[in-house]
Parts: structure tokens; sequence; C-alpha cells
């Protein structure tokens, strides 16, 4: 080979970038250490499986020619899932698609990292690409805090912004973008079908809808209430067997993991409709707080 053509080949390499995980600097909260505790990775049905940590959800969806990723965690937790898809015995580097629930620190904070090491396109809503692509909060996010950094994340590259309904597809499975706005403007749950032994569930990663926001903010004023409440009710029309969603305390992940041999304590059809209500039921809360 002469020389030319070696030289020609190491830059290409080297404009691959790195191909093992660089994590950036974690991110300092409350409650992070306890969010980002490890959690050993296990399949929920079929084709899916939580690569996530304790408290910060992360799923993999095996598709037959590559993998799906749903959220990212802290930027700590990259290294955690990294971890988790490799003990699995898959090999990150297989990952062609990023899904974003919503752009909030403890979701999409590993997302630069695991994108940079995987090539992988990160997908989120049209509301979404804007704080993705600069690692900002919006003003009209109920999180944002004016003149701070609270709440910034590493800025995403290659961000393609899904439509609702459509579909995000990879290998033999296509999952579906719902757009539910209401905890932030960005928000989208996902859905796809799960098979194992000619038994196939509708997954659904239901996006956060809890009435969190910095001080001054006001879901009733803002019209976020609004948007909550018709998402909540888009996600009870859902086809829904499984219930997943950025947070695990949300569909009980824990107490389930305790009756895992008891068959599949995941497979609950009226999951959904129990999230939505009490996610309406929490926003009554809010609401009432806020006219009083």
């Amino acid at each position: 080979m002469s020389r030319i053509l070696v030289l020609a080949c190491f830059a290409t390499l080297c404009a691959c970038g790195p191909r093992t995980l660089e994590p950036d600097a974690p991110y300092a909260c409350e409650r992070c250490a306890e969010w980002n505790a490890p959690r050993e990775p296990f399949r929920i049905h079929g084709n899916t499986w939580y690569v996530g940590t304790d408290g910060l959800s992360s799923i993999l969806i095996e598709t037959g020619n590559g993998l799906v990723l749903v959220d990212g965690g802290l930027t700590q937790s990259a290294a955690l899932i990294d971890a988790s898809i490799r003990a699995l015995g898959f090999d990150p580097l297989d990952i062609e698609a990023i899904l974003v629930s919503h752009a909030h620190y403890d979701h999409v904070g590993g997302v630069n990292a695991l994108q940079r090491m995987t090539k992988a396109d990160v997908y989120t809503s049209e509301a979404g690409v804007a704080p993705l692509t600069s690692g900002r909060l919006r003003p009209d996010d109920p999180q944002y805090l004016p003149d701070s950094d609270r709440g910034s994340f590493p800025p995403v590259r290659n961000v393609v912004a899904v439509g609702d309904g459509e579909f995000v597809s990879v290998g033999e499975v296509a999952v579906k973008a719902v757009h539910t706005p209401g905890h932030t403007g960005n928000g989208v749950s996902w859905t796809w079908e799960s098979c194992a032994l000619g038994t196939c569930y509708d997954v659904v990663y239901a996006d956060s809808m809890t009435a969190v926001s910095a001080q001054g903010f006001s879901f009733g004023a803002s019209g976020a209430a609004d948007a909550m409440t018709e998402s909540a009710g888009k996600i009870a029309d859902l086809d829904c067997d499984i219930l997943l969603s950025p947070h695990p305390f949300f569909f009980g992940m824990h107490d389930k993991l305790e009756r895992i041999d008891e068959g599949n304590p995941f497979v609950d059809g009226l999951a959904c409709t129990f999230y939505a209500e009490t996610v309406l039921d929490w926003l009554e809360r809010r609401l009432e707080a806020e006219r009083t």
C-alpha cells in the first residue's frame, strides 16, 4: 500500500471520531446520585430491553438491522447505559437512532456522548429541535430560569424532527411518535410493537406528565394545562399493553421486578388509562394550588 493511501486511510479513521464512549462532565443536582444509581439491565418483552439507571429510563429496541435507543439520562448516565447494552450482548455501535421523550437535562444529558460514539441521528418533535441543538431550555419551558445555566445540557447534533403520528423505522421495527406536550412543549411519547414466541404487545413509552416548573410559572395561564389535558387523552386512547416512561416510578418498575417470576408483570392493558387519570389528578392539584 502506498504511503499516500495509508495517510488517506488514517485521515478517514480520524474523521470518524471516537468509537468508545467519552462521557461529558457529570451534572450536579439534588437527586442526581439517587437517579443515577446502577440498575442491572433486563428484558421487558421480545425486542424491548431496559438499559437505564435505577431512576432514569433508557430503553433499547433491537430491530434486526440495528438498535434504537430511547432517552439518554444524565450526562453521567451515558457510561452506565453503554455498559448495560454491552452486558446484554449488544454492541452500542449498532445504535442507528436515538429517540428523545423531552429535552430536559435528566433525559437527554447523556445523548451527546452516546451520539458521538454511535453516530446515530437523534429524533424529537419540531419543538424539541431548538433546545436539543442549543443545549438550553426555551423561555416557554415550564422549568426555564432566565439568566441561568441551570437545566442546560451538552448540545446535540444531527437532530431530526418527527411529526405527530409519523414513524422512525429501523430494520423491521417502526416506532410511532405521538406528540404529548404539557410537562414541556416538546414532549413526545413513542409506541411500537414487541413480539416474542408468537405473542405481540403494543409498548408505549409515555412522556413525563408532571406539572413541575420553575417558580412563577403558571400552567393555567400559559396554556400548558390545556396541552397536558389533551396529551393525557391521547395516551389513554393508545393501543397499550406495556407502559414505560422516562422515570421508572411512573410505571412501577421496582414493584414489578419483585414479581418478575410470576409471569410478565409489565403487561397491563389498563396501564395507560390509569397513567392518564393520574396525570389529570396531579394537574388538578397543581391548578388548585395556582388558584389559591
